[in-house]
């Protein structure tokens, strides 16, 4: 049975190959898919064979709002932050779901504050620390996002709600774009769904030109963040620290950093892009910002990683990956020399790769999974009592 799906889409950087992985997975198997995105992404899009609507901007919910009462799909799947699609979706009565790409970030009984880079709590202090911090936290984004989106559900004719994150738990699905086994042990919701990584390659890298070095030392890739974070005297420094070491390396700047602004050393190739599951398959180790993609691409490839969080999710991301021991963090401000320790200690030491290869084992499993369709597609197999309230019960369509 053929469905119809809106996927509401935000955002330019590290989310949108996992989210348009999935739209990619419905329309493989036969399903219509529209996607309301900027026009910037119109390639990626149509790449996944979905029809794209172009947002008009400040007005998502209009448009989503006018996408469901012209297409009335089945189902509106929306990013994260796409409050507005939900908001629509709502008004509308129609069900929705949540894209996730990356670990969970809202508050969850049992797990550090989100956006504090924490570590487990050890003990009452630990636990003192995290509710603490977690309700200043709280308060943070509730001054940010709340009056506006309460604003939002009121021109709907909607009501209030007492934190940013009921919009989000109203979804019928939240699904988490990653495995259970990278975060921490804690107590979510239950309509929250691990469902596995999606590990597609960026659409922009599939032409890039590259070539893999010549000689016999260890490959390293560099790979800090798609959108601009500053990051260009990081890189400096690590193709500095490269410079000293017995490696290979290549650096993909992305769309963010031109790559005639980092003077690159003999030893280090710097490029616009390259495939990275590809170069995966010959590296020895990636050095990234900490983004969600590149790390679960580097742990699926059984790579140990070197973190340079920036912002965003990079600093959660690290204190999960230091827990499971599977590679080094240092500052983003990291001296030339200390990347240079850290990556020949990470070179050197047999048991982060171990770390590695047992979480690229889970990731890998996942990503192959059905976790993912099995919550998207009503099905015989897997009865859901959500997807009789979510989809109607039509004929087998032809």
């Amino acid at each position: 049975m053929k469905y119809s799906y809106l996927v509401a889409l935000t955002g330019s950087g590290g989310t949108v190959p996992p989210e348009l992985g999935v739209v990619r997975r419905l329309v493989d198997r036969g399903h219509r898919v529209t996607v309301l995105a900027e026009e910037s992404l119109a390639a990626e899009v149509t790449a996944t064979g979905a029809r794209l609507r172009s947002r008009a901007g400040a007005g998502f919910a209009r448009d989503t709002v006018a996408e469901i009462d012209g297409e009335r799909p089945d189902l509106v799947l929306a990013s994260y932050f796409a409050f507005g699609a939900m908001v629509a979706a709502q008004a509308r009565e129609l069900p929705f779901m949540v894209l996730i790409p990356g670990i969970y970030p809202l508050p969850v009984e049992g797990g550090p504050p989100p956006g504090t880079g924490f570590g487990r709590a050890d003990g009452p202090v630990g636990r003192w620390r995290d509710r603490v911090v977690g309700s200043m936290v709280q308060r943070r984004w509730d001054q940010e996002l709340l009056p506006q989106l309460n604003a939002l559900r009121a021109d709907f004719g909607l009501e209030r709600l007492a934190h940013y994150q009921d919009q989000v738990q109203l979804a019928h699905r939240q699904l988490v774009l990653s495995s259970a086994a990278f975060d921490f042990p804690a107590q979510r919701p239950n309509g929250v769904r691990c469902v596995g990584p999606i590990l597609d390659d960026p659409f922009w890298t599939r032409d890039a030109e590259w070539v893999l070095p010549e000689g016999g030392d260890p490959l390293v890739l560099v790979s800090l963040s798609t959108t601009a974070q500053r990051q260009s005297e990081c890189l400096q420094r690590i193709a500095d620290a490269l410079g000293r070491l017995p490696v290979r390396a290549i650096v993909t700047t992305g769309p963010a950093v031109d790559p005639a602004d980092i003077t690159a050393p003999v030893n280090v190739q710097v490029l616009a892009a390259a495939p990275h599951q590809e170069l995966m398959r010959h590296a020895s180790l990636v050095i990234t910002h900490g983004g969600h993609g590149t790390l679960v691409k580097a742990f699926a490839a059984d790579l140990p990683v070197v973190l340079l969080p920036h912002g965003r999710d990079h600093a959660d991301n690290a204190a999960r990956v230091r827990a499971h021991r599977a590679g080094i963090t240092l500052s983003r401000t990291a001296s030339p020399q200390q990347i240079t320790a850290a990556v020949r200690r990470v070179l050197r030491t047999p048991a982060y790769y171990r770390a590695a290869a047992e979480l690229g084992r889970v990731l890998r499993r996942d990503a192959m999974s059905d976790l993912l369709m099995n919550e998207l597609e009503p099905s015989p197999d897997h009865p859901d009592p959500v997807f009789e309230r979510i989809f109607p019960v039509r004929e087998m369509e032809s």
